[in-house]
């Protein structure tokens, strides 16, 4: 089993951390880089190390290579493209949205995710500011909407509604709480990975 650490991330890290991100979005969801949905990953210092309320974290290996991202801003869904009655239900400044937990596929299944996801939602408790935890993810992506069923609850399925791919979850403050893992160690939890910024 191999041993991570899970870290704040600082200047040095974000050209690695901005190339694990960007993988993920043109090998998993097939979209490449688009601007308006991932700005935020070509400008990770302005959009999550330089706010108070904001933070990016970084899981590396034992020999230091960053492996898997998460981040968290204090900016809720938009509307547009996203329903007017979401955007009102998780404004921006008491909304945490949990942001790029991103895996590399050779260290999936290992509870990187889940410990990405862990750290988040404790920086977002120390806040206190925060009211509620929103994400969204694209549920083609193999293991996202199961990750996410085990942590949140589904408040809106745009598959259902919209006819989109995109499956919106809030997730409790201690949702990974009783589940953590020690640092070191693998479980069996599957891939996460979010849809877009949207």
């Amino acid at each position: 089993m191999r041993d991570y650490c899970v870290r704040v991330a600082g200047p040095d890290d974000l050209d690695e951390a901005r190339a694990v991100m960007l993988d993920t979005v043109y090998r998993d969801f097939g979209t490449g880089y688009v601007p308006r949905w991932h700005g935020d990953i070509i400008d990770l210092a302005g959009a999550y190390l330089t706010p108070a309320r904001h933070t990016l974290l970084v899981a590396v290996d034992a020999a230091d290579t960053i492996v898997a991202t998460g981040a968290l801003d204090s900016r809720g869904p938009l509307h547009p493209p996203n329903p007017a009655h979401l955007a009102a239900r998780y404004p921006s400044g008491t909304t945490a949205q949990l942001r790029r937990i991103y895996t590399r596929p050779a260290h999936r299944r290992r509870g990187l995710a889940r410990r990405l996801v862990g750290e988040l939602l404790d920086f977002a408790a120390a806040d206190g500011g925060y009211r509620s935890v929103y994400l969204h993810t694209d549920p083609s992506v193999e293991g996202a909407e199961g990750f996410w069923r085990s942590l949140g609850e589904v408040v809106l399925d745009e598959r259902e509604e919209r006819g989109q791919s995109v499956v919106h979850f809030e997730v409790p403050f201690d949702a990974v709480r009783a589940s953590r893992v020690p640092a070191g160690h693998g479980t069996t939890s599957s891939p996460s990975t979010l849809l877009t910024d949207r």
